[in-house]
């Protein structure tokens, strides 16, 4: 019996197909082959094309397929993992009626900072645990503002998750791990919140039916199983965002454990038993993927938006033709801090964890007679690895301390220039495991299906490379240097304001 994962990145779209008596993963293929592009029509937005989305998820499956390492008619279940807090409107036709403003996208942000205001920040934090910011609400509530006759013709308000799997099954539901997302969720009520619904003025009926993570939340139609040769009515039966999806295939699901990535964004991901909050809100909490009322399970997130499209907007500027693999040899022939280069890897919408400022990306210390291009690499990747480092002490501050943080084998930490400088910058051993979000999201599946428990699911995936710190006196050094310059920037820009 096989399972089918799909994940929806920023990036591209990855699927894979995993037996589901060993959790082991058949196959697997992405697409698009090259990293996919996001919209901006003004400075501070980000959009994408759900319909684009729905393309890529089915030529992936259709990739897969083409290995002829499985029959597809032997996959009992799919599994979704989708880029987070993303607004999705679709008519009563199921149609979509404007791009998807996506998770990095900053135009709701004073949005959700009247809300606060006027809801109260007491208030917003104890029920919401999060400032409205510029979560999914927010954006709905720009969309109301600025698009008044496209937001008359709403039916429904999805995440990206839950339009994949209208689209694989024509049902319409959510989680309340996904309404927390979008800062909708109230967790002393145990409901839709209403101070935002009321607030903002939504109809009620925008927001879909409420299922579990772990569930049936719809049925493989004849049209789509027929078009992607899979079989008509087995159970998509699990969708998560991509933080909490990773969370649960790197076996983080109890208060003290912490996982991290390194895609498109940068993430700590910690889980607590306790619905706490940031009192700064620099930090988001969400319900993980376990949560219950009578057994809370907290995610909390602290979020770097600009990672890996650092890296890939310096691949871009200093020439295409390099592959990532060549990238990090040549940023390893530089020692750690690059002689003096160091770079302040935002730019890619506004910081939570910088209370919402747009502070942009910057190199500092260039020097036009030292530097070259391993340089630019090195710095690229420290400067994100510094970035992690300013974000968990934040964790810290707010009782997050762990002695290891579980990663896959994936995207930055495929290179030991970028695993080595997070370990020693951060003192904390990080723990490597294979799979990635589509081998998590497979395995989810089956959990929802009911062909094994969360704890099996969890459990399967072994570590495959412990690495420690091993020179923490010379990477502190490098980063309070580069915390001062980054304070200097924050600093002028309250300045500014």
């Amino acid at each position: 019996m096989l399972l089918l994962g799909i994940d929806l990145g920023t990036s591209s779209v990855k699927v894979s197909v995993v037996d589901a008596s060993t959790c082991a993963c058949v196959a697997s293929a992405q697409f698009p082959e090259t990293e996919a592009g996001i919209i901006s029509l003004h400075p501070g937005w980000a959009e994408q094309d759900p319909e684009l989305w729905w393309d890529q998820v089915q030529l992936a499956i259709l990739k897969c397929h083409s290995s002829k390492n499985y029959d597809p008619q032997d996959i009992a279940a799919i599994g979704i993992a989708y880029q987070m807090h993303g607004l999705v409107l679709v008519d009563k036709d199921q149609k979509v009626l404007r791009p998807s403003i996506i998770w990095c996208d900053s135009r709701a942000v004073q949005i959700g900072e009247q809300a606060f205001q006027t809801i109260g920040e007491k208030k917003c934090l104890q029920h919401l645990l999060n400032s409205p910011g510029n979560f999914t609400a927010s954006k709905l509530a720009w969309v109301k503002q600025h698009e008044t006759q496209l937001y008359q013709k709403i039916d429904k308000v999805l995440l990206p998750g839950d339009f994949i799997g209208m689209k694989l099954t024509g049902e319409i539901t959510t989680t309340i791990s996904a309404l927390s997302e979008g800062v909708l969720w109230d967790f002393k009520f145990h409901r839709i919140s209403t101070d935002i619904i009321d607030y903002f003025q939504f109809d009620k009926t925008f927001f879909p039916r409420v299922h579990p993570v772990f569930s049936e939340h719809g049925y493989l139609t004849r049209t789509i199983a027929q078009k992607l040769s899979l079989k008509e009515g087995i159970p998509v039966s699990y969708k998560a965002g991509d933080q909490l999806n990773n969370a649960f295939a790197l076996h983080v699901m109890e208060p003290g454990e912490v996982a991290a990535t390194a895609g498109t964004s940068g993430v700590i991901y910690g889980v607590r038993d306790q619905p706490d909050y940031d009192v700064a809100s620099r930090l988001n909490s969400f319900a993980h993927i376990n949560h219950t009322n009578d057994h809370p399970r907290i995610g909390v997130l602290l979020c770097i938006n600009a990672a890996g499209i650092c890296n890939r907007w310096i691949k871009n500027i200093t020439g295409q033709a390099l592959s990532y693999e060549i990238m990090n040899e040549l940023a390893a022939t530089i020692p750690a801090g690059a002689h003096g280069l160091s770079f302040i890897p935002f730019g890619n919408g506004a910081e939570r964890m910088l209370r919402n400022q747009l502070i942009g990306a910057h190199f500092q210390n260039l020097d036009l007679n030292i530097h070259s291009t391993p340089h630019l690499l090195r710095a690229v990747q420290e400067g994100i690895v510094f970035a992690f480092r300013y974000g968990l002490d934040i964790m810290k501050e707010n009782g997050i301390n762990p002695d290891v943080i579980r990663a896959g084998y994936t995207n930055m930490f495929m290179s030991d220039v970028f695993t080595s400088s997070f370990v020693n910058t951060t003192g904390v051993s990080v723990q490597l495991f294979t799979g990635d979000g589509s081998t998590g999201a497979a395995r989810g599946s089956g959990v929802g299906a009911g062909l094994m428990t969360q704890e099996t699911a969890s459990k399967m995936v072994q570590p495959v490379r412990l690495v420690e710190p091993s020179s923490k006196d010379t990477y502190e050094e490098l980063y309070q240097t580069w915390k001062y310059q980054l304070e200097v920037h924050l600093h002028l820009l309250d300045e500014d304001i």
